[in-house]
Order: C-alpha cells, then sequence, then structure tokens
C-alpha cells in the first residue's frame, strides 16, 4: 500500500494569502503546504481521504491516474470545498463512490445541491454513489476493509480511518478510549499537529506527540499543520526518531 500526502497544511495552507510570516516567505518547498488530504493506492485500487478546495492542483501534481472513491473525515470545507473537480474521473470511471457520516452527506447535498439533484440534473455536473459510514461498522473498499475511528473536532464529530496497519486522523483534539483501541499495532499513524500553542478544536504539538506515545505506531506522520508551527526543518529537529513532518508529496510504502 502506498500512502501519498496530497496536502499537509491548515484550512489556510501555506503559504497563507497577505501574510509577511517568514514562514510563509520560505522557498523550502517542504513549507508550502496545500489544504490536508491523501491519496491511498493498492492492488489497483485508489482512494483520498477528503477532497479539499486544492484538489485539482493536488491530482495535477500528484499525477494520480485514478481515483475510485472518497473518505471524508468531516463538512468542513477545507475537506470537502474539490468535490466539483471530480468530474474528469467521472468522465472516465463513472459515477465517484464517496464515504462520510450522514450528517456530512446532508450537508454536502446543501451546499453542493446540484451534485446530487436526480430530477433534470445538468449533464456535466459531477455524478457521485453515496456511502454512508457509520461508527462501529467497517466497511469494504477495494479488497480492504476500512475501520471508521470516531473523534472529537471541539465539539463536531470527525471520523478517522484504518486501512490495514496504517491509520489517518485529521482534525482531533480528543478522542475516547474505546476509539483508542481500534489503533494499536498500527505502523504508521497519520495525527494532525497544529501549532505549539494549545488550540480549542486541534491537537497541538505536545497533545500529538502524547497522542503518539500512547498508541504507540512503529511511526508517525504529523499533517494539518499551521505556518505558526515554524520551519519544517527547525520543527523535525525537535521530534522523536520515530515522528516525523509530513509534507506535501511525501510519499509511504507499507
Amino acid at each position: 500500500m502506498k500512502v501519498y500526502f496530497l496536502g499537509t497544511g491548515t484550512s489556510q495552507g501555506i503559504p497563507v494569502i497577505g501574510s509577511n510570516h517568514p514562514v510563509c516567505k520560505s522557498t523550502d518547498y517542504k513549507d508550502k503546504r496545500l489544504r490536508v488530504s491523501v491519496w491511498i493506492s493498492w492492488d489497483g485500487y485508489s482512494c483520498v481521504i477528503d477532497c479539499g478546495p486544492d484538489f485539482r492542483q493536488q491530482m495535477l501534481s500528484s499525477n494520480c491516474p485514478a481515483v475510485n472513491g472518497i473518505l471524508f473525515t468531516h463538512e468542513h470545507s477545507d475537506h470537502t470545498a474539490g468535490i466539483d473537480d471530480i468530474r474528469p474521473f467521472n468522465f472516465k470511471e463513472g459515477a465517484m463512490p464517496i464515504y462520510a457520516h450522514r450528517r456530512v452527506i446532508e450537508n454536502l447535498k446543501h451546499r453542493f445541491g446540484y451534485v446530487f439533484e436526480t430530477v433534470n440534473k445538468y449533464p456535466g455536473a459531477p455524478s457521485i454513489q453515496i456511502n454512508e459510514v457509520r461508527n462501529n461498522q467497517p466497511f469494504i473498499v477495494g479488497n480492504k476493509t476500512v475501520i471508521p475511528v470516531d473523534v472529537m473536532h471541539g465539539d463536531l464529530q470527525v471520523f478517522g480511518y484504518r486501512i490495514d496497519d496504517f491509520a489517518y486522523l485529521t482534525d482531533v483534539k480528543t478522542i475516547e478510549k474505546e476509539e483508542i483501541l481500534k489503533l494499536k499495532n498500527l505502523k504508521v499513524l497519520v495525527i494532525n499537529a497544529l501549532r505549539e500553542e494549545p488550540h480549542n478544536t486541534h491537537f497541538n504539538l505536545k497533545e500529538a506527540l502524547d497522542f503518539i506515545t500512547l498508541v504507540q505506531p512503529d511511526k508517525a506522520y504529523l499533517t494539518h499543520i499551521s505556518h505558526i508551527m515554524g520551519f519544517h526543518e527547525e520543527v523535525q529537529k525537535t521530534l522523536p526518531d520515530n515522528v516525523f513532518l509530513a509534507f506535501d508529496n511525501l510519499e509511504i510504502d507499507l
């Protein structure tokens, strides 16, 4: 299984529009972060987790030839606003299966009504197949079992996903003990770490590192990173040996 980090930034991305922060002015490609998303592929199957406003650019940069499904973590725009750009995949492969909590599906119907229209639908509109995700109900994508992991983003429920020995969680602030049990014996954990200072709805760096210590994956990659975290290379030097700042276009093999 291959994991390709399409984007590792926050809702604003890095550089932030109009910002003079030193990280936003950095020339290091690892300090340039699109909105958070990941592409996972195995045995001829290809899916992405989240489809944000940079989706088109991410597909072009990664040379992704096909997407067979989209797993949504939650409804915030930095995770969903690229849904219109699935159309080229529709033209090649037909309707796109999407997997999401019922609340997220209803939110997408409200915001992207033309995508879900069933009567007099515009011929060029995106085409989808809806699959509702429920906690404690694993489901199949490709030939693999996906385990939903229920977490909280402040007061908002969010799904993380485990596939084999890989788990991807973003926008986490709290997680119950029974959900943590779903994350044992991982080879790779991807977890959000916004910045060093505390935040109301996201793990900061200390919280992410404490969580990694609790779960004990072989390796962990931090994502959903703000420019306030600091320069990539400087932050990386402070991390434990098995913890890495993810960066856009990083690819790992499991």
